[in-house]
């Protein structure tokens, strides 16, 4: 049997307790949607921020994932017309710095929605998370295509206004 000496105890409690605190430091930044619109400062949204606005629920299948799954979110315009923010065009970017581009136009009010949950539970970076841009590909045909399908950008932590 090992025995430590108060000190060292101590010293690996301490060490402990300091990785614990940034673990959960990184945890909170990666939960966090940095939007940077035209010629203004960014602005960071944590999942409370985003919860607090306009939610849109719906079942739909998909091609990333089994059978039909539940997804809650905020729509996307939605969340550009509360930040009063304007533009052509929007880049959405997640954290491996993935990047995809749609025109502003092509946003509906209630599709895509940023979705902060998944079948009522949020989604860790492992699953998708923290945000995925994603369209109700069961409500309607014109949701099925390529362009939607490069669009549902999961692990998104970043949106540009581009101009």
């Amino acid at each position: 049997m090992m025995y430590l000496s108060r000190s060292r105890l101590f010293a690996v409690v301490m060490a402990l307790f300091t990785f614990s605190a940034q673990h959960t430091a990184a945890q909170a930044d990666v939960m966090t949607l940095t939007i940077s619109p035209l010629a203004a400062q960014p602005v960071v949204l944590d999942l409370a921020a985003l919860d607090a606005l306009e939610q849109v629920e719906f079942v739909t299948g998909t091609i990333w994932t089994d059978g039909e799954t539940r997804f809650s979110g905020v729509p996307l315009k939605a969340l550009l017309t509360h930040l009063g923010i304007e533009g052509k065009t929007i880049e959405m970017v997640a954290l491996n710095d993935y990047a995809v581009s749609m025109p502003i136009a092509d946003l509906q009010d209630d599709a895509p929605i940023v979705a902060s949950r998944m079948d009522g539970e949020t989604m860790s970076v492992r699953n998708k998370g923290p945000f995925w841009v994603i369209y109700p590909f069961d409500r309607d045909e014109k949701y099925n295509t390529e362009t939607n399908y490069s669009r549902s950008i999961w692990q998104l932590n970043r949106l540009k206004v581009l101009e």
